[in-house]
């Protein structure tokens, strides 16, 4: 007899067969036999797979640029950092206060809050009449008076506009109260102890943080990622357990609702539109866009600390979304213009086992986003007391000095971008070489110099933008369910035995270790596996028969679980991203020489060059999707090293004895042009006298046969698989375009096919049909010169270009994206 539960369901039964060696138990991240600390060494104890001790040390995270802020590296930072370990921030005992005894240890949250260093004179003052009387608003007050009125606006008119000025500012302006912070502090953490088993910080990182507040003249600016409302309260909380004042919060106006915008305002929150260009009458909001900068340019002179998110919105795939960098060119923009000396930048990743909402599978089903309000909070956190979301981990980066950056930027080069249609459609169309990914820095160069020159001030931005977005990313600690959602869903998808998946779990982790990426977890890889499968709940199904005491594993076949666990197997997605596109391209390339030889099995070599330039197209392509390299990176480097990751793993092998007998076929055309010296193949750190020969030589490689190379390349390519299903459904969609259409309209009969295909098992992967996955191939689509956008009546409406209203041509985009898929 067969059962098939849910996981929540057989939790006892799970625990029963897979019990922990006596005297072991699992353990959040920075829980120790006081719960204060962790060691600073991941620990697993042996059990029945022999795991051992992991004699690994925790790779120390977020070190900033060498390349970009060499000086800032060598700040702040010493050898010792690394070793201060772990700490669980929310436990709390007489310990962590300056009294002792039985009085002590009852009252130790509220003696704990009242030491911590809070005062009024931390934080602004006389904001709203220093914004107002800044030259920059006055002029902006007069200007939009004038268009409102007569040529030359009259007193009555200009101070009109002045108690509109004012108004803004209300509505917008933070009112910090150390009296609500302690307050607010006390109630977090009776909470996050209630629904949280720990939530971790690496001390050696808040020392830094720590030492640039208190030591360097200049304001620090937290640029998190954004994962849930949480978020907010989480960077205040640990800044003020740790005597650093809270910053001020750029939130989005959706959260000025009664009540609790009063609460946001006295915690630092100061609220701003959620789009900065929205218009008024058809004008940009001349007025408001002048008060929010002159206001940033405020707090930043009076050493106020900022925190604001650069993706805009929570995130809803589980994967950073791309920039928007309105507030931090403000932020640029007052370092520039104003006596501020300088000012901090610190990324900040964080990583949730489990987000207190739960998931976005509304959303991604298409529904409207709720708006928020008053009851929806309270429902929120009442639902919130009565579920337990599992370990949190916040990774504060190095501060770096952003003076330091933009005098660094001044001294480069920077290659104008070109477009999506500009880099792609020679490869898809004409079926040209694609080296051109490479040949930016021959190409049009941006004036460097000035933040008066807009083109190069927008790049220098945008770069930084993105720059800081991809740190914060990769310095976000991996959690137990994202290894297991993963494993899941792109390596065990129809259903694994317990004791394999905790093999499986472990190996991960160790791969993961290995990369310098760190763990938001330590312990036993058994009972981590079995909280972790707790948490994902109605997500996993739990298969028993009578005639086997094993448990199986698998992923509920169900659009709603194939999403959250796409959603959490995406926290792994940043580690494996670089080797994921390269084992696609490989199998581009395979596919390409077989078509090529007619299924001949003779010509299985690849040059290294054209996986490599391959590769750069396919990360291009998803750009929308996922960032591989900073922008002071070489994405030719990247690449590089991904090759030579795989060929160290022995998944690539060199042919080196059968290269000389190769030679170009027919239909591959000669490299025309070989790559500059920076881009050139031996390593600053290789002997002249090495054998590795000329710099630029090509590699020829091949695949390897063994059965677990085989194993790992295919998982590779599953990770990506999802995201080129989605978008070669939109490819095949696109067919049948044959009208101009309202691209609202167009997005959403979009998402029906793909939600259809899914629901009819037509899909391989049904977390292709996602929202945000349909939304980023119309972005993508519009940006290849697929569609054309144009305003109607205020609408915008798509239609084909006339670069894709020959069929041929769209065969030609479909047959491209399908070449990177096992589909």
């Amino acid at each position: 007899m067969e059962v098939v539960v849910s996981f929540g369901a057989q939790d006892n039964v799970l625990l029963a067969n897979c019990s922990d060696p006596p005297g072991h138990r699992w353990k959040p991240p920075g829980e120790d036999s006081d719960r204060s600390t962790s060691p600073s060494v991941l620990h697993s104890v042996a059990t029945s797979w022999k795991e051992g001790l992991l004699n690994r040390k925790r790779p120390f995270v977020g070190r900033c640029c060498h390349s970009c802020t060499p000086q800032s590296q060598e700040k702040l930072f010493n050898p010792s950092i690394p070793s201060l370990g772990l700490r669980n921030v929310i436990y709390i005992n007489e310990t962590h206060t300056r009294h002792r005894g039985w009085l002590a240890r009852r009252l130790s949250y509220m003696l704990f809050v009242l030491e911590r260093d809070v005062r009024k004179d931390m934080f602004a003052r006389n904001v709203m009449e220093n914004v107002l009387n800044n030259s920059r608003v006055e002029k902006a007050i007069t200007e939009v008076a004038s268009d409102t009125s007569v040529p030359s606006p009259g007193r009555k008119a200009i101070e009109k506009m002045r108690r509109k000025a004012r108004g803004i500012l209300q509505e917008m302006v933070a009112n910090i109260s150390p009296t609500f912070i302690r307050l607010t502090g006390w109630v977090l953490l009776k909470l996050f102890n209630s629904f949280f088993w720990s939530i971790q910080i690496h001390k050696g990182q808040l020392e830094m943080v720590k030492k640039a507040a208190t030591e360097h003249n200049a304001p620090l600016v937290f640029l998190p990622v954004h994962k849930s409302h949480i978020d907010y309260l989480l960077i205040t909380f640990i800044l003020f357990c740790h005597n650093i004042k809270a910053p001020h919060i750029a939130a989005g106006n959706n959260l000025n609702i009664p009540i609790f915008s009063t609460l946001i305002h006295k915690l630092g929150g100061f609220f701003i539109r959620r789009r900065l260009d929205e218009s008024a009458n058809g004008k940009k909001d001349v007025l408001y866009r002048t008060l929010l900068h002159a206001y940033t340019e405020e707090l930043l002179r009076q050493q106020q600390f900022l925190e604001v998110y650069l993706e805009g919105t929570r995130s809803r795939s589980g994967k950073p979304s791309p920039p928007r960098a309105g507030m931090l060119s403000f932020v640029v923009d007052a370092l520039c213009n104003s006596n501020i000396p300088d000012v901090l930048i610190v990324p900040v990743g964080i990583s949730y086992d489990r987000i207190i909402e739960g998931n976005y599978n509304s959303e991604q089903l298409g529904k409207p986003k709720k708006n928020e309000s008053l009851w929806g909070v309270a429902c929120g956190v009442f639902r919130m007391l009565r579920k337990n979301y599992g370990c949190v981990r916040v990774d504060f980066t190095q501060p770096f000095s952003l003076k330091e950056y933009l005098d660094t930027q001044r001294c480069r080069q920077l290659p104008a971008p070109l477009s999506l249609e500009q880099l792609l459609i020679p490869t898809i169309i004409e079926a040209q070489p694609d080296e051109a990914f490479f040949m930016g820095e021959e190409e049009e160069q941006l004036n460097a110099g000035d933040l008066s020159d807009e083109p190069w001030r927008r790049q220098v931005i945008a770069n930084l933008a993105k720059h800081v977005l991809f740190t914060a990313s990769k310095s976000s600690a991996v959690m137990s369910t994202h290894i297991v959602a993963c494993l899941l869903l792109y390596r065990h998808r129809q259903g694994i035995a317990l004791s394999k998946l905790v093999e499986d779990f472990f190996n991960m982790k160790e791969e993961i270790l290995s990369r310098d990426f760190d763990l938001g977890f330590s312990g036993n890889s058994e009972d981590v596996v079995m909280h972790a499968l707790h948490l994902l709940g109605n997500c996993v199904n739990v298969t028993s028969t009578s005639r086997n005491t094993e448990f199986v594993i698998s992923p509920r076949n169900t659009v709603p679980a194939l999403f959250e666990l796409n959603f959490y197997s995406n926290g792994l997605f940043h580690v494996f991203i670089a080797d994921a596109i390269i084992a696609c391209s490989a199998l581009a390339l395979l596919k390409e020489q077989a078509r090529e030889t007619e299924g001949s099995s003779s010509k299985t070599l690849i040059s290294q060059e054209r996986l490599i330039c391959r590769a750069a197209g396919l990360s291009h392509f998803l750009s929308n999707e996922v960032a591989v390299a900073m922008p002071c990176q070489m994405i030719y480097q990247v690449f590089h090293d991904a090759v030579g990751r795989l060929i160290q793993y022995g998944v690539l092998l060199v042919a080196e004895e059968e290269q000389e007998e190769l030679s170009p076929s027919a239909t591959e055309e000669p490299w025309p042009k070989r790559f500059p010296e920076p881009l050139s193949w031996r390593s600053d750190e290789e002997d002249e006298d090495s054998d590795f020969g000329e710099e630029q030589r090509d590699r020829y490689l091949k695949v390897s046969s063994s059965s677990e190379h085989q194993e790992f390349f295919t998982f590779l390519q599953r990770l990506l698989s999802p995201v080129l299903e989605a978008y070669a459904g939109a490819a095949i969609f696109v067919h049948g375009l044959e009208r101009p259409i309202a691209e609202r309209e167009y997005t959403m009969q979009l998402f029906r096919y793909l939600l259809t295909r899914t629901e009819r098992g037509v899909a391989t992967y049904g977390e292709s049909a996602t929202h945000y996955l349909v939304k980023n191939t119309v972005k993508t689509f519009k940006e290849l010169g697929v569609l054309k956008e144009r305003r109607e009546s205020g609408v915008s409406v798509l239609e084909l270009t006339g670069t894709f209203l020959p069929q041929a041509n769209r065969r030609k985009l479909l047959q491209y994206i399908i070449s990177f898929s096992l589909l």
